[in-house]
């Protein structure tokens, strides 16, 4: 009897353990939605080429698990590092890497439907569009090897239906090439084909009800319009595009705690906080900071940051480099821009983890990483995770964008972090 007393309180302990663990910002995960998280070798492949030390200790320890979902990790496109990105496979992908939200970014058709590209006007590199008879549709069609103006393709160019008979790719091409279907080629070579076969393009509904039945939350992105005139034309305004995406979760039954809306547009945020402040409380402002545009976008001022925040905007989400910089001892800590950040009161998601190719270091990784551009701290793939802590741990970010899911999980579920 007293042996059965002591399995029971066992198994007691056991359940609440894991109830705790898999708790997210708002609301425990069910754990039948966990059972299948799968992280495959990378992190582990990172963990494993890391310089030994103390964040190298801490990782290798969790190696075994538990692994489950979490907010942290944000599915970026999907799985766009192997994925064709915003695919049915793609968000499954990074569903399946224990990704707690995953990514729409959403655009429009010519006829008034909203469909998950990230630009309007991508579907030349990110579809097969320019082989088939709707290159002839194009805003821009292909017409040969280094034509100028370059092709240019928009989900505005078609209908719906015309849109979902095409077939995705990795984001690439190769504008010398000779036919439309070398045209489409050019994958990096730190990306993949291999997982082209069957993705299929999605409508944000569709997207909505996948991520419902993967157990998953939503941050979809309202991205501005390269033509301007045809949003005016089918929603009547920005505003009115604006609550068209709004309409499209309420219509779904999407609770508002499940999603953080996101644009670059201060208007949209703003009309949101507005009109539909039951979404706008997450809605996630975009930071467009880029010092290598002409001419370059500064970061915001302090006094901009505390007015975005007495405007009720409650998350602002610049990339990760602006949160980042190097120091004497090069040591990668957080900006003062991210302290200036966390001083007015905001709360952070950043982008893009798994952005770059980082087998030669910082130096040679563009964009994602000039924080660090002569690679004194971050000098090979593996230090990424120096990044990630200093994020996590530091800046104390909500979240953080990857396109490849797994690695952030893997460091979520080994710290502990919701």
């Amino acid at each position: 009897m007293q042996v059965i007393k002591i399995i029971a309180v066992a198994l007691a302990l056991t359940s609440t353990l894991i109830t705790s663990a898999h708790a997210d910002w708002h609301h425990n995960n069910d754990d039948t939605q966990n059972e299948n998280i799968q992280l495959g070798p990378r992190p582990f492949y990172l963990v494993e080429g890391m310089d030994e030390g103390k964040l190298k200790d801490r990782l290798m320890q969790c190696q075994n698990g538990p692994f489950y979902k979490t907010d942290f990790s944000i599915a970026h496109r999907g799985g766009a590092l192997a994925f064709p990105e915003h695919t049915d496979t793609s968000y499954r992908g990074g569903a399946r890497m224990g990704a707690g939200i995953v990514e729409c970014d959403v655009t429009f058709t010519k006829d008034g439907e909203l469909v998950c590209r990230h630009s309007e006007c991508d579907l030349h590199t990110t579809t097969n569009i320019v082989t088939t008879e709707l290159n002839n549709q194009c805003t821009v069609p292909w017409t040969g090897p280094g034509q100028n103006p370059a092709p240019k393709c928009c989900t505005s160019d078609i209908t719906l239906s015309e849109f979902k008979t095409l077939k995705p790719k990795m984001d690439s091409s190769v504008p010398g090439a000779t036919t439309a279907a070398g045209y489409l080629a050019g994958t990096a070579n730190w990306r993949t084909d291999m997982y082209t076969g069957h993705a299929h393009v999605m409508s944000f509904k569709e997207s909505i009800e996948l991520n419902k039945s993967l157990g998953v939350k939503h941050t979809p992105e309202l991205k501005s319009a390269e033509h301007q005139d045809r949003v005016n034309a089918i929603f009547g305004n920005q505003a009115g595009y604006a609550q068209k995406f709004i309409d499209e979760l309420v219509t779904a039954g999407v609770d508002p705690q499940d999603v953080w809306a996101q644009s670059f547009n201060k208007d949209d945020i703003l009309y949101w906080i507005k009109n539909d402040p039951a979404f706008g409380k997450q809605a996630v402002y975009l930071d467009s900071i880029d010092p290598t545009v002409t001419p370059p976008i500064a970061r915001l001022s302090f006094s901009e940051l505390k007015t975005l925040k007495k405007q009720g905007v409650q998350i602002i989400a610049p990339p990760m480099w602006a949160l980042l910089a190097v120091n004497d001892a090069n040591e990668v800590v957080p900006s003062a821009y991210a302290m200036d950040i966390r001083k007015a009161g905001l709360e952070i998601i950043t982008w893009t983890f798994e952005r770059a190719d980082l087998r030669q270091g910082a130096s040679k990784a563009g964009w994602y990483y000039l924080f660090d551009p002569q690679g004194k701290a971050i000098k090979k793939d593996s230090d990424m995770y120096i990044a990630l802590d200093v994020l996590a741990q530091k800046v104390k970010i909500l979240g953080i964008f990857s396109d490849w899911p797994a690695t952030v999980t893997y460091y979520a579920n080994c710290m502990g972090l919701k």
